[in-house]
């Protein structure tokens, strides 16, 4: 049951009986009769829960997994509006709950769970503009709208670190220490999620992004390995652990992994995410995300082992690879990805194959260059012969993929758990980060292997720390959360220069020959091609335009855009970017 319900425009909470009230404006509106009525405030606060965001499929198009170039020269300047994070709307309104429900006529345990909320929403915006930018103006009290953010300096780094703490120690003081998901408020910010929360924010606070000179031995990483043990052991006493199949961690909503989600219900809050990862055919229109070759091969094999590591039981040469690539994976991979030939029962389609092959595909979901089709896809600049699997609602129909409703998982378990692994392994305690990944490992389905490691052959310290970025990336695959990872780590020179690619599938006989196009269609027609009925090759996407990533070394910190600085004249541009500011700790 779906408790929390959004229109868009303005927010409508159930009273339990036939009655509702709302908030048209929520810039206009009475404070005594607000925060006079538990229903009324309640509304006022469901409206700030937006700020969470919904399914993205192309939060990842930002790293190596998605197709699209984002980053072309000078995609970040101090005019544009691009990468720039400057929420002082949002702030004043939440400034102006904790100010006004205090003065209010609630009952105090009312008043007190509202002020945690609006604390930690507050935190959670600072930060997202900390990380964006460096230290900004941490103003705690409502500003004038007209004016919101004149006249007022940068606070430091380091005070908006603390800034940040405090709040989130306020708020985990004052909310629930934990909201079950069988509960009516399940979806309202609680204890848990805000000490996950802090802990995170600690995580960057250590980071080399703010901590250029000393990256992985400077003083910070012992605080933020204590808050992310206090996390992980509190929450896991609350019951929170690892869904039981990959596959499950969003559909099965409000499971055990589950730390914090944004409620969808259709038709009153939906997301895109089927709408933007599903074949042409399937959808309302061509695919949005699609997955890259590059990212294809960072998908370990089943023993846990990178399929051209020579120590590995499924060791192949690219070539091999490039040919066999669907065999002997990681099951995230299968639970993930769609590729030429896979059985895809999309639309409750029985036994249904998904193709890719030009002239033998639909024209909505084919991708290659074979000169026998006669004419070229008209999808090179957007697809690569994959699609994403994960998270689909595969029941709902064409005409019903629209109605996509499935809670987005802002923060789940794992989270948590590789954030304290990477912390553990920074303050020389590669043991609980082992133990960390393997459960992870675990639970993915990889084989232990006879030494019981899952295929991780870390032994220092950098090894682990490759370990746990590596998994990241796939257990967070199009989550949005590669970019950002590379970032908080200083390497993004990873992604600078790249490119991208696809993998076009050409139909085959038995003997190696190119099947005619009609025979392969009529093969199709049946889902009787395999993937073994096809050879592969490797082209690059997109295929005109800009085709390599640019990133320069000052986008660790974003600017602030020129026109925020030329109505306060009280702020000081980025280094890095013309102007005095550091925006590091250092």
């Amino acid at each position: 049951m779906k408790r929390i319900l959004y229109i868009l425009g303005f927010i409508i909470i159930s009273t339990g009986c036939s009655d509702f009230l709302e908030i048209e404006d929520i810039n206009n509106y009475s404070p005594d009769l607000v925060w006079s009525d538990p229903n009324l405030a309640n509304a006022y606060m469901a409206n700030l829960y937006s700020m969470f965001g919904n399914w993205n499929s192309g939060a990842d198009r930002s790293s190596q997994q998605i197709a699209g170039i984002s980053w072309y020269a000078d995609r970040i300047t101090i005019s544009n509006g691009d990468y720039k994070d400057w929420n002082y709307g949002r702030i004043r309104l939440i400034n102006q709950a904790i100010q006004d429900v205090n003065a209010g006529a609630l009952d105090q345990e009312v008043k007190d769970n509202i002020t945690g909320q609006a604390l930690f929403m507050r935190a959670y915006t600072y930060f997202n503009m900390v990380m964006y930018h460096g230290g900004v103006p941490y103003v705690k009290v409502p500003q004038d709208r007209y004016e919101d953010d004149l006249f007022v300096a940068r606070n430091s780094t380091a005070e908006c670190f603390d800034f940040l703490i405090e709040d989130l120690d306020q708020a985990i003081s004052l909310l629930p220490e934990n909201i079950p998901s069988s509960s009516g408020d399940f979806g309202k910010v609680d204890g848990s999620f805000a000490l996950a929360f802090k802990a995170k924010v600690l995580l960057y606070k250590a980071s080399p992004q703010f901590n250029p000179s000393s990256p992985f031995d400077n003083s910070y990483w012992e605080e933020a390995q204590a808050a992310n043990k206090e996390a992980y052991e509190t929450l896991s006493a609350f019951g929170y652990g690892l869904a039981d199949e990959y596959s499950e961690i969003a559909l099965d909503e409000g499971n055990r992994e589950t730390v914090f989600s944004v409620i969808n219900s259709y038709p009153n809050k939906i997301a895109s995410w089927d709408h933007g990862v599903r074949p042409g055919s399937e959808s309302r229109g061509p695919a949005s995300a699609c997955p890259t070759w590059e990212f294809i091969q960072e998908f370990p094999m089943l023993d846990g082992k990178l399929y051209d590591d020579p120590t590995g039981e499924y060791y192949m040469t690219d070539e091999e690879f490039l040919q066999n690539y669907w065999k002997n994976r990681d099951p995230r991979f299968d639970q993930s990805i769609v590729w030429n030939g896979k059985v895809y029962e999309v639309s409750g389609k029985a036994g249904k194959r998904q193709y890719t092959s030009l002239g033998i595909a639909h024209e909505l979901d084919d991708f290659g260059i074979n000169p026998n089709a006669g004419i070229n896809s008209t999808n090179l600049d957007r697809y690569t012969g994959f699609f994403i699997l994960k998270n689909s609602l595969l029941n709902l129909t064409q005409p019903e993929v629209q109605q996509y409703d499935v809670d987005y998982v802002l923060m789940r378990f794992a989270e948590v758990m590789l954030n304290y692994a990477e912390t553990a392994n920074e303050t020389g305690d590669m043991a609980t980060a082992m133990n960390i990944l393997k459960e992870i490992r675990e639970r993915a389905g990889i084989l232990p292997g006879d030494d019981g490691n899952y295929g991780i052959s870390a032994t220092n310290r950098e090894d682990m720390r490759e370990a746990i970025l590596a998994e990241r990336n796939i257990e967070f695959a199009f989550e949005g959360h590669r970019f950002w990872d590379l970032r908080r780590l200083r390497m993004l020179d990873r992604l600078d220069g790249a490119t991208k690619h696809g993998v076009e599938a050409i139909a085959i006989d038995e003997d190696g020959t190119e099947l005619s196009l009609a025979q392969g269609r009529e093969l199709a027609s049946s889902y009787s091609l395999t993937e073994e009925d096809f050879k592969y090759q490797v082209l690059q996407v997109p295929r005109s335009g800009v085709q390599s990533s640019v990133l320069p070394e000052n986008y660790y910190f974003f600017p602030i855009q020129k026109a925020v600085l030329d109505r306060n004249n009280q702020l000081e541009q980025n280094v890095g970017w013309g102007g005095t500011f550091e925006p590091t700790l250092e």
